[in-house]
């Protein structure tokens, strides 16, 4: 059985492959990435921290995951991370998608925060998500 985890992002991965509107923000090719490549320019995003409790019932397994989006953009301008994140939300947001594995009952942006990265001065935008699964 693949985790909650690993199958919500597979999920997210597929989708957004699927949308030519965010490839297109992030210059021509999907850039989202479990980790920050090494000397990569920005626009890109990674996964971001992740929870996931037992959301278990009397007859269903399963997890609530907080989860979130880091998008990365240049230095001095938040506003190609902010399409981009915003462009996450608008295909991620109360959507349907299959996991292996799961099933998933929601998903719910509920939060968009900016900040900028002291050490490199790039601009950073997070998407906190919250989806509920259960295992079928």
């Amino acid at each position: 059985m693949t985790s909650p985890v690993l199958a919500l992002r597979r999920a997210i991965l597929d989708r957004a492959e699927e949308d030519a509107e965010l490839i297109s923000l992030m210059g021509g090719t999907l850039r989202l990435h479990d980790e920050s490549p090494r000397a990569a320019t920005p626009v890109y995003a990674v996964f971001g921290d992740v929870t996931a409790q037992d959301w278990s019932t009397d007859t269903d397994r399963g997890h609530e995951q907080n989860l979130s989006i880091v998008v990365w953009g240049e230095k001095g301008s938040v506003r190609d991370a902010l399409t981009v994140a915003e462009r996450f939300s608008d295909i991620l947001d109360d959507t349907s998608l299959a996991l292996d594995g799961h099933r998933l009952i929601n998903l719910r942006v509920t939060e968009f925060a900016s900040a900028r990265d002291k050490d490199s001065q790039l601009s950073r935008v997070t998407l906190r998500l919250r989806a509920v699964t259960e295992v079928f």
